[in-house]
């Protein structure tokens, strides 16, 4: 009778988890980014309404309606568990639609929700939390106001040829071939909400360029829409500022301004670059090490689904942000719902104008967009499977980036459990070991001069890792003696400014639920009487736990320790030895803030006062920043602390954990000529805390068990092919186990 309920308890088991399965599959397709065709049908809706009045939005006027950002708008997670936890029709795909309305009294920035794909019928306006409007200086810079911004810049650059010329030793803005100079614009866009005026500073255009300023900065007014009435606002050239361009000429030529002459030859501009230089110790004649999958792929995709060794989860690369992770399982049982990149900073200080105002808000300018082409053994390794990606973002038509995201299984060199159990006689009474493979998901965001490489890894033993590596080019800005106190010098009239990174995840988690609670865990001392010896005491640690019942309580600010377990359970869910089930959240991490609280620019970016803050659910609080905090984070349309504000109770809540993570960079002369990944990677890990009864890994068929024979020989116990392959080794596992003296 015993065995009979063992065997249904076993098969009801079996098949709620191939009945999870199959909803996880069926819902996965709520999250997929939109495809061509429906990108397509939007843009047809939308220009087929008349009052709409739309045109192109690569037609050169800036007083004119156009489309801006075409992305999948998701649907509200009540209405996506219908789908995902029993089995019900998905709701019907939507549109989120941004639009420019530049032909107006007065210019604005409309969100839409279009619908229902592929065949959309309708649209309705879409607001943010408050229903607040969103200001048309916020909006994104366009490739047509960059066209317009070159042209002012031909105008300014004609005027000051000459300084421009000297200093460079000839370079120029205009009427170059080989010996050109070219900008980069920096952000925000003024200092206070509505101003539209940007510092550009002037670089040579060689490779690698954003290393390579030459000194000459200037602020130039584009607010109206109307380009022909843009007008600089200051000028700064070796120190100096300037009320305008001629203001610096004629002082230039009256040597009031001293001149600069900057070094001219291929071995000084070399420094940029990629090409190899130097002495180098390893062979040229042969390649390094690969990774190879002697019989094939492990892991299933299925458009935008994925399983793999027990995992399934469904993925989309949100234009306007980024990479994202929806309906995270392990064998069927939920963890999250969401796991989610939501914004990148980089706040810099500098002597030059240009690096005083620096503070990127990568959002704003649709970092999701620029995730190019990855190489083949360089970004991801040539197993790697690799996916186009589309966007839809100040185009007319969808942009297909070829590869640019690649998902593979890699072995990390390290065992992920190993144990060697000595006889302490020059033997052993056994060896386990299994290697440790992972499943990567990987995408890239090349946001101008930096590069960021997005990873979630999926570990055997139910561990999951959020991970962002930094590369490409630091931002210099010219050299000056003061300012050393705000970075380094790398080379030649070459300032790299420090800066700090800040990324921002959303981090909706579903501990085998929807309800879960939160807890923090530190060590205290204890002091007591020795049991076994009055005379003395014992003094060791206690565990204190601290359960966090509101918003505020659970929002822990930079500058403060934060509490080194953080634990998310669920109170109705129990693992068989009586624990409730969990996970707890770990960092990778040494982020700081990067301004005083409520410091002008400060009020755009509030989640960043945060490392951790945990706050319930809600549909109107589905992202921490937005495109716009970029050109207005003196007064966002989102607004984090709100989120925080209401002091919520989140016992036994659908909880979203809002996770800060990065570093302080100080550039120095080995960032030249890139910003190197290793040191250069945070993060965190989801790691399970009484989720499973047991290490969920024993599953592993990788597994092997060395045992001495009675015959003194090995005797190896393994589940998978005694031979790997002959691209790894023809030759079957080995182990002896034995020491001795020699």
């Amino acid at each position: 009778m015993r065995l009979l309920l063992v065997l249904q308890m076993l098969c009801l088991a079996g098949y709620h988890a191939s009945r999870s399965r199959d909803w996880a599959h069926h819902g996965a397709p709520m999250f997929a980014d939109l495809t061509v065709r429906e990108m397509k049908a939007v843009r047809a809706y939308l220009h087929g309404i008349p009052e709409m009045k739309l045109t192109d939005a690569r037609n050169k006027i800036m007083k004119k309606n156009n489309i801006l950002l075409i992305e999948v708008h998701l649907p509200k997670k009540h209405e996506a568990l219908k789908a995902l936890d029993y089995g019900q029709a998905r709701p019907p795909r939507e549109a989120r639609v941004v639009i420019l309305f530049g032909n107006q009294t007065k210019p604005n920035v409309t969100e839409y929700i279009v619908g229902p794909l592929p065949s959309p019928t309708s649209h309705e306006i879409k607001t943010f939390k408050g229903g607040k409007p969103i200001q048309f200086n916020s909006r994104p810079i366009t490739s047509v106001e960059y066209e317009h911004i070159n042209n002012i810049l031909e105008k300014i650059a004609t005027t000051a040829h000459k300084v421009l010329f000297e200093t460079t030793d000839g370079y120029s803005y205009t009427n170059c071939s080989h010996r050109c100079l070219t900008f980069s614009d920096i952000a925000p866009r003024g200092l206070a909400s509505g101003d539209r005026s940007s510092w550009i500073m002037l670089q040579k255009f060689i490779e690698g360029y954003f290393i390579h300023p030459v000194g000459f900065e200037v602020l130039v007014n584009h607010q109206d829409l109307d380009p022909e009435k843009w007008f600089v606002e200051k000028v700064w050239f070796n120190s100096m500022y300037f009320n305008s361009v001629e203001e610096l000429v004629e002082k230039y030529e009256s040597g009031e301004v001293p001149k600069i002459k900057l070094p001219n030859h291929y071995k000084d501009e070399l420094y940029s670059t990629y090409i190899p230089r130097g002495h180098s110790n390893t062979p040229s004649n042969i390649h390094g090490p690969k990774l190879v999958e002697p019989q094939g792929h492990r892991y299933f995709i299925d458009r935008n689904f994925v399983e793999y060794a027990g995992w399934s989860f469904a993925y989309r690369v949100r234009s306007s942000a980024g990479l994202q992770v929806f309906d995270l399982r392990y064998n069927g049982e939920k963890i999250a719902y969401e796991i989610s990149l939501q914004e990148a900073i980089a706040f810099y200080a500098g002597d030059t104008p240009a690096a005083m105002q620096t503070k990127y808000i990568d959002a704003g300018w649709a970092m999701g967009t620029s995730t190019f082409e990855l190489a083949p053994g360089i970004d991801c390794p040539e197993i790697a499977t690799f996916v186009d990606l589309y966007h839809y973002f100040d185009t007319d038509k969808p942009v297909r980036h070829r590869n640019a995201l690649c998902i593979f299984e890699m072995t990390t060199a390290m065992p992920l459990r190993r144990h060697f159990n000595s006889n302490f006689q020059g033997g052993y009474n056994f060896f386990g070991g299994l290697e440790n493979t992972v499943l990567v998901l990987r995408t890239t965001s090349t946001v101008y001069n930096y590069d960021y490489i997005w990873d979630f890894l999926f570990y055997l033993n139910g561990v999951v890792e959020v991970k962002v590596s930094a590369s490409g080019y630091i931002h210099a800005t010219f050299f000056t003696p003061n300012g050393l106190h705000h970075g380094t010098r790398v080379n030649n009239y070459v300032l790299g400014n420090l800066h700090t990174h800040l990324i921002h995840y959303k981090v909706d988690l579903d501990i085998a639920g929807r309800e879960n609670s939160f807890e923090t865990m530190e060590l205290k001392y204890v002091n007591f009487t020795n049991p076994w010896s009055p005379k003395n005491f014992i003094v060791q640690s206690k565990l204190h736990r601290t359960e966090h019942k509101t918003e505020r309580s659970a929002a822990f600010r930079f500058g403060k320790k934060l509490p080194r377990y953080l634990h998310f359970y669920n109170p109705n869910e129990k693992s068989k030895w009586g624990h409730q089930k969990g996970y707890r959240i770990q960092y990778n991490s040494h982020a700081h803030s990067v301004l005083p609280k409520g410091w002008r620019e400060e009020n755009g970016i509030s989640w960043a006062r945060y490392p951790l803050a945990v706050t319930r659910h809600k549909d109107s609080e589905i992202t921490s920043s937005s495109i716009y905090t970029q050109n207005d984070p003196w007064d966002p349309v989102v607004s984090f602390e709100d989120f925080v504000r209401n002091n919520e109770d989140i016992v036994n809540k659908d909880l979203v954990a809002w996770v800060t993570v990065g570093f302080l960079h100080v550039p120095h002369s080995e960032d030249i000529p890139n910003t190197a990944t290793p040191g250069n990677a945070v993060g965190f890990f989801l790691r399970p805390f009484n989720f499973f009864d047991e290490d969920p890994s024993v599953a592993s068929r990788s597994t092997v068990i060395v045992r001495p024979g009675q015959d003194s020989k090995p005797k190896v116990q393994r589940w998978t092919p005694e031979v790997v392959g002959h691209c790894v080794t023809d030759k079957p596992f080995f182990y002896n186990g034995t020491y001795a003296g020699v």
